[in-house]
C-alpha cells in the first residue's frame, strides 16, 4: 500500500513539475515578447530623424531639378516635384501603408490598417525597437521621393493635372505592390531578393517609369539640352539630397546599431568615389569639370548603394561607386542622345540605370555577416529576377495608367503653352 502511494505521489509530482515547466516557458515567452515590443529610445530618435531626412530629400530634389531646368519652366519643375509630398502623404495614410505592409499576400496586402487603424504608436508587432506607427511614418516618406524623381523625365511638357492623376494611380498600382513584394513579405522577399533601402522599389521603378512617360509624351518642342539656369540651387539641392540620403539608407536599418553605421559609411563612400570618377571622366573627355556633372555623379553613387547599403562591406561600396559613375555617365551623355529619347533631367539615366547596376552588384558583393547570405548563382538569379519583375511591372502599368489618364485629360500641354513656357500658363507664377 505504501509503495502504491509513493507511486501516486511520484506521478502527481511529475505532473506538477511538467505543468510548472509549461507555465515558466509561457511566462518567459511573454516577457521576451514584452521586451522585444518595448520601444528603444535611441532607435526611436534615430528613425524619427531619418524620416525627416528622407522628407527633406524632396525639396532638395526640387532645388536640384529646378536649377537644371529651363528658366521658363522652373516653377513647373518645382511644382511637379513638391506635389509628390501631398499625393504620397494622402495615399499612404489612407490605404497605401495598409496595402504595402498588412496581410500576407504574394503581391499586395489588405486594408486592415487603412487610415492607420489599430497601428500602435507605442508598441511594435515587428520585433523592432520602434513602434508600428513610427515604422509607418518612416516608410511613408519613400513614395514621396520616388514619385518626385519621375518628374525629372517629363518636366516642361506634361500637363500638371495629368501628372497628379498619374502619380495617384501609379503609387497605388506600382509603388505599393512593389513595396509589399520586397519589404512587406511578398513574393520577391520570399525568394530572397535583397533590397536594403529601395533599389527596385524606389530607383528602378521611378527611373523606368520616367522613361516610359517621356517616350509616350515625346520630345520637348523648343529645347532638348538642359544646361542649367541656377547652378547655386543645383548644388544646394544636391547637397540636401546627399545629406538626406544618410537617413534614407542608414535609417533603413530601423535601429541605432551597427547596421546603420555600415549603411551610413557605405553611402558616403559610394557617393564620393562616384563623384570623383565622374569628374575624372569629364577631364578626360571634355577637358573641363561641370559642377552639374559632379553633383550628378554623387547622386549616381547614392543610387547604386541604396539596395546594398547594409549588405556590403565599405570596400565593395567603393567599387560600386566607380562602376555606376561610368555606367551613368555614358547613359546620360552618350546613350540618351544616340537613342534620341528626351529624359529631360536624367531621371532614367541616374536612377533607372543606377538602380539596375546597384541591384546586380548587391548580389555580387553581398557579405554574409551583413546580408545573411553570400554570393552564389542562386542569389544572382534572384537579384536579376527581381529587377526583371520590377521593370516589366513598371513598364506595363505605367503605360496603362498613362493611357487611361490621357482619356481624362491630355498628358501633354498645348503647343503654344509649351513654347511660351509652362510657368505662368499653368501656375500663374514665374521665377523672377
Amino acid at each position: 500500500m505504501t509503495i502504491c502511494l509513493d507511486h501516486q505521489m511520484l506521478a502527481l509530482l511529475t505532473q506538477f513539475i511538467t505543468f510548472a515547466g509549461y507555465v515558466l516557458i509561457l511566462m518567459l515567452s511573454y516577457f521576451k515578447k514584452a521586451q522585444v515590443r518595448k520601444m528603444n529610445g535611441a532607435d526611436v530618435a534615430w528613425v524619427l530623424v531619418s524620416a525627416g531626412l528622407v522628407w527633406l530629400m524632396v525639396p532638395g530634389l526640387a532645388l536640384f531639378y529646378g536649377g537644371l531646368a529651363e528658366t521658363r519652366t522652373t516653377v513647373n519643375t518645382l511644382a511637379m516635384v513638391m506635389i509628390a509630398i501631398a499625393v504620397g502623404g494622402v495615399v499612404w495614410f489612407t490605404v497605401g501603408y495598409s496595402l504595402a505592409f498588412s496581410g500576407s499576400g504574394h503581391i499586395i496586402g489588405n486594408l486592415d490598417a487603412a487610415f492607420l487603424h489599430n497601428v500602435s504608436m507605442t508598441k511594435s508587432t515587428r520585433g523592432l525597437g520602434i513602434s508600428d506607427g513610427l515604422f509607418a511614418l518612416f516608410q511613408g516618406m519613400f513614395p514621396m521621393i520616388t514619385m518626385a524623381i519621375i518628374a525629372g523625365s517629363v518636366v516642361g511638357r506634361m500637363n500638371f493635372k495629368a501628372f497628379i492623376l498619374f502619380l495617384t494611380a501609379w503609387m497605388l498600382l506600382v509603388y505599393v505592390p512593389l513595396a509589399h513584394m520586397i519589404w512587406g513579405g511578398g513574393i520577391l522577399a520570399q525568394h530572397g531578393a535583397l533590397d536594403f533601402a529601395g533599389g527596385d522599389v524606389v530607383h528602378i521603378s521611378s527611373g523606368v517609369s520616367g522613361l516610359v512617360l517621356a517616350l509616350m509624351i515625346g520630345k520637348r518642342r523648343v529645347n532638348t539640352d538642359t544646361s542649367g539656369n541656377n547652378l547655386l540651387a543645383t548644388v544646394i539641392g544636391g547637397g540636401l539630397l546627399w545629406f538626406g540620403w544618410f537617413g534614407f539608407n542608414a535609417g533603413s536599418a530601423l535601429a541605432a546599431d551597427g547596421v546603420a553605421i555600415v549603411a551610413f559609411t557605405n553611402t558616403n563612400i559610394a557617393a564620393a568615389f562616384a563623384m570623383l570618377t565622374w569628374v575624372i571622366l569629364d577631364f578626360i573627355l571634355f577637358k573641363r569639370v561641370r559642377i552639374s556633372g559632379a553633383i550628378s555623379g554623387g547622386v549616381a553613387g547614392l543610387v547604386v548603394i541604396t539596395p546594398a547599403a547594409g549588405f556590403v562591406q565599405p570596400a565593395s561600396a567603393m567599387i560600386m561607386g566607380i562602376i555606376v559613375a561610368i555606367g551613368a555617365y555614358f547613359a546620360t551623355t552618350v546613350i540618351k542622345y544616340r537613342l534620341g529619347y528626351d529624359d529631360t533631367l536624367d531621371a532614367f539615366g541616374l536612377h533607372g540605370v543606377g538602380g539596375v547596376i546597384g541591384g546586380i552588384l548587391t548580389g555580387v558583393f553581398a557579405s554574409k555577416p551583413l546580408a545573411g547570405t553570400s554570393v552564389s548563382w542562386q542569389l544572382m538569379g534572384t537579384q536579376l529576377g527581381a529587377i526583371l519583375v520590377t521593370i516589366v511591372l513598371v513598364v506595363v502599368l505605367t503605360f496603362i495608367i498613362a493611357k487611361v489618364v490621357n482619356l481624362i485629360t491630355p498628358l501633354r500641354v498645348d503647343e503654344a503653352v509649351e513654347e511660351d513656357g509652362l510657368d505662368y500658363d499653368l501656375h500663374g507664377e514665374v521665377n523672377a
